[in-house]
């Protein structure tokens, strides 16, 4: 049986769990390649990410202060 004749007959639930399949494994093939971060830069970078967030929640809630009153103003 030739290479075409194997493809063809290859259909359905076997092909996509042989696709799945290979997937999986070329996936594991690249995060075996990632440079994964040490904990202490992990732990700085997510520091950093809750200082930004924090800083324009208030930052945004102030905004939202000042313009809901102006609101006010101009519609009483």
């Amino acid at each position: 049986m030739s290479k075409e004749n194997t493809e063809v007959s290859k259909s359905g639930f076997f092909q996509r769990f042989s696709d799945l399949k290979e997937y999986f494994l070329l996936s594991r093939v690249e995060l075996r390649k990632v440079s994964w971060p040490t904990m202490k830069e992990t732990r700085t970078t997510s520091l950093v990410v809750l200082g930004f967030v924090t800083v324009m929640a208030l930052l945004l809630g102030l905004v939202d202060f000042i313009l809901s009153g102006a609101i006010r103003m101009i519609l009483s």
